[in-house]
C-alpha cells in the first residue's frame, strides 16, 4: 500500500514537473515568437539543403570557417570622426566584424539547422549584450542592426539567459535613443536631422519591432515620419546632399530608412509612401537618386562640402571622397529597396547582379 501511495505521489510530481516545464517552454516560445521575423527565409527542409542556392552555400561556407571563433566583445566602439589608426578605430572595426558574423551565423542556422551555428550566435550574442555599453552615437552603433537581426532569427531557440540578456540590451538601446531624440528642441537641427538621425531611427525601428513593444513601435513610426520631413525635401533631395555635396551621403541617409521600413513591412506597416507634413516621402528620395544610380546623371563628390572632415578624408586619400560618384555604392540600398517595391529591382540588378550574401538568404525575392 505504501509503495502504491509513493508511486502515485511520484506520478503526480512528474506530471506537475512536466506541466511546469511545458508552461515554461510555451511562455518562452511565445515571448520569442514576438520577434519581428525581419528575414523571410525559413529553415530549409532536409531534402532542400543539398540543392541550396549558391548564395546560401557561400554564406554557410564562410560561417563554417569561423565556427570556433571566440567573440571580441568590447565595452566601447568608436569610429565616428576618426581615420584608420586613430584612437580605437582599428580595434573597433575588427571587433565589429563579430556583429556581421553573428547575423550570418543566424542565417546559416536557419538555412541548415546545424546547431554549431546556433551555438556561435549564442556565444557571441551573450558576450556582446553583457559587455557593450551603449554610447548612443548612431555612427558608432549603426552596425548593431546585425546583432538585432541575429537575435530576431534565433530568439526561439536561444537559452533563456541569452534571450533575457539580448532583450534587455535591445530595450536599453531603443529606449535610450528615443529619450535622446525626444529631449531635443524642435525643429530638430544638426545631427538630429542628417544621416545620424537616419541611423538612430533604424536602430529604434528594428529593435522595437524585434521585441514587439507597441509603445516603442509607435514611437519609431512617429520619429520615422518626423525625420522624413526634416531630412528629405519634397523633390526627394536630402539635407546631407545640400551640406556634403555628395551622393555617398544620400545613400547614408536612405539605406537606414529603407531598412527601418523593411522592419515595419514585416508587421504590415507600409512606410515607403508615408508622407511627412512637408509632403516628402522615402519613395521620392529613392526616385531622386535613381537617375544617378542608372548613370543618366553624374556627380563629382564633396566639391562644395561644408564639413571639414570630408576634406581631411580626401587629403588622406580615402577612396570615394573625391572624383565622380560610383553608382555601385548604392547597390545594397537598391537591393534593399527592391524588397519594399519591385520597381527598384531593375536598378538593383543593374548595379549588382546579386544582392549581398546576407540579404540573398534573408529576403531572397524582391517585392512585387
Amino acid at each position: 500500500m505504501a509503495l502504491k501511495v509513493r508511486e502515485v505521489n511520484e506520478s503526480r510530481f512528474k506530471t506537475r514537473a512536466m506541466l511546469t516545464v511545458s508552461c515554461a517552454l510555451t511562455l518562452g516560445a511565445s515571448a520569442a515568437h514576438a520577434a519581428m521575423n525581419f528575414c523571410a527565409a525559413p529553415a530549409m527542409q532536409t531534402s532542400e539543403r543539398t540543392n541550396a542556392d549558391p548564395g546560401v552555400k557561400a554564406l554557410v561556407k564562410m560561417v563554417q570557417s569561423h565556427v570556433n571563433d571566440q567573440p571580441k566583445a568590447r565595452a566601447k566602439l568608436h569610429t565616428e570622426g576618426t581615420l584608420p589608426h586613430e584612437g580605437i578605430y582599428d580595434e573597433s572595426v575588427e571587433a565589429e566584424k563579430d556583429l556581421g558574423l553573428m547575423r550570418d551565423a543566424a542565417l546559416a542556422w536557419r538555412a541548415t539547422g546545424d546547431e554549431r551555428y546556433l551555438r556561435l550566435v549564442d556565444r557571441f550574442l551573450f558576450a556582446w549584450t553583457t559587455t557593450y555599453q551603449p554610447s548612443f552615437n548612431p555612427i558608432d552603433e549603426t552596425n548593431f542592426e546585425s546583432l538585432i537581426l541575429a537575435y530576431d532569427l534565433t530568439a526561439s531557440a536561444l537559452p533563456v539567459k541569452t534571450r533575457n540578456a539580448a532583450n534587455a540590451f535591445i530595450t536599453k538601446m531603443v529606449t535610450g535613443y528615443i529619450a535622446d531624440m525626444d529631449k531635443q528642441p524642435r525643429p530638430l537641427m544638426g545631427t538630429y536631422r542628417n544621416n545620424w538621425q537616419s541611423h538612430r531611427v533604424k536602430l529604434v525601428a528594428m529593435g522595437a519591432f524585434t521585441i514587439d513593444d507597441r509603445k516603442l513601435i509607435n514611437a519609431a513610426q512617429r520619429l520615422f515620419v518626423e525625420h522624413i520631413g526634416d531630412n528629405i525635401a519634397p523633390d526627394g533631395s536630402t539635407v546631407d546632399f545640400a551640406e556634403r555635396d555628395a551622393l555617398r551621403y544620400v545613400t547614408y541617409d536612405l539605406q537606414p530608412l529603407v531598412t527601418a521600413a523593411l522592419a515595419a513591412r514585416r508587421h504590415n506597416r507600409n512606410w515607403l509612401p508615408e508622407r511627412a507634413q512637408s509632403g516628402a516621402t522615402l519613395a521620392e528620395a529613392l526616385n531622386w537618386l535613381t537617375p544617378y544610380a542608372l548613370g543618366t546623371k553624374t556627380h563629382d563628390e564633396f566639391v562644395k562640402s561644408s564639413v571639414p572632415f570630408d576634406a581631411k578624408r580626401r587629403e588622406a586619400g580615402l577612396p570615394g571622397f573625391s572624383g565622380q560618384w560610383d553608382p555601385k555604392n548604392a547597390a545594397e540600398l537598391f537591393h534593399l529597396a527592391a524588397r519594399l517595391d519591385g520597381r527598384y529591382a531593375p536598378v538593383a540588378l543593374r548595379l549588382a547582379p546579386t544582392p549581398p550574401a546576407w540579404l540573398a538568404v534573408c529576403l531572397p525575392l524582391a517585392a512585387r
